[in-house]
């Protein structure tokens, strides 16, 4: 159909209108965009701490013992090291809170007996007895059951590691002894120790069966001696 020039005038006016109508949606639909926060940067990774390379283990044979434990647990909270604590069964009844205490710190607990028996000439039964009532009264204070255990004397045979690998134990002895037990003075105990230290040892102290002072006051020099040379403090793992 032919258009006069009014009418050309008319549509190219109704064209604009439109466009101008579009165009202005545009723009309000772009002015009610909200604005998108500018992307934060990602966190930084929390800094770890370095693990020393070189490592001992402390082990702390017959506790609990209410005196001395709670001494020894104190020394190693201000070194910030942690120790296996081989524990009798008999002594774990009679201070449970210690047991609780030692593990909640994030110490190792495992079965050191029931009575501290030498395990070589028990039947089986014994035997059996001695481990299985241990775990039970660790396991009541920490939750889990103990899968190391140390003969006491490191005393074993062919029959003791067959019957400890049947309860599912693994037999840890030591490579350095303080003989802290002949109560041979605290610098003796100190030399002992430090004397034969080497990465990985398992270094044995107690913390009952007896009077302990001379291991309490040990052990700072002991541990302040070896972090300084760069060793570090891990628990056993069975």
């Amino acid at each position: 159909m032919a258009l006069t020039r009014s009418g050309h005038r008319m549509v190219g006016l109704a064209m604009m209108m439109v466009v101008s109508t579009v165009i202005g949606t545009v723009v309000v639909a772009a002015a009610r965009t909200p604005s998108q926060p500018s992307a934060s940067p990602p966190p930084a990774a929390p800094v770890q701490k370095a693990l020393p390379t070189k490592y001992v283990v402390l082990t702390f044979d017959d506790g609990p013992d209410p005196v001395y434990t709670p001494l020894i647990l104190d020394v190693l909270a201000k070194y910030d090291a942690k120790a296996t604590f081989f524990e009798v069964g008999r002594n774990v009844v009679k201070h449970p809170a210690l047991t609780k205490r030692i593990h909640a710190a994030g110490h190792s607990v495992q079965n050191h007996t029931w009575t501290h028996a030498d395990l070589r000439p028990l039947s089986a039964a014994s035997f059996r007895q001695q481990i299985s009532s241990t775990d039970q009264a660790i396991r009541a204070q920490t939750g889990g059951t103990p899968a190391c255990l140390r003969p006491p004397y490191g005393a074993m045979n062919s029959t003791v590691t067959k019957r400890a690998k049947a309860l599912g134990k693994d037999l840890v002895v030591w490579d350095i002894d303080s003989r802290d037990w002949t109560k041979p003075g605290t610098a003796a105990i100190v030399r002992r120790v430090l004397a034969g230290v080497h990465n990985g040892s398992v270094i044995l102290m107690h913390d009952g069966g007896g009077n302990r002072s001379q291991t309490v006051a040990a052990l700072p020099t002991i541990l302040k001696t070896l972090k300084a040379r760069g060793y570090g403090f891990r628990t056993v793992t069975c």
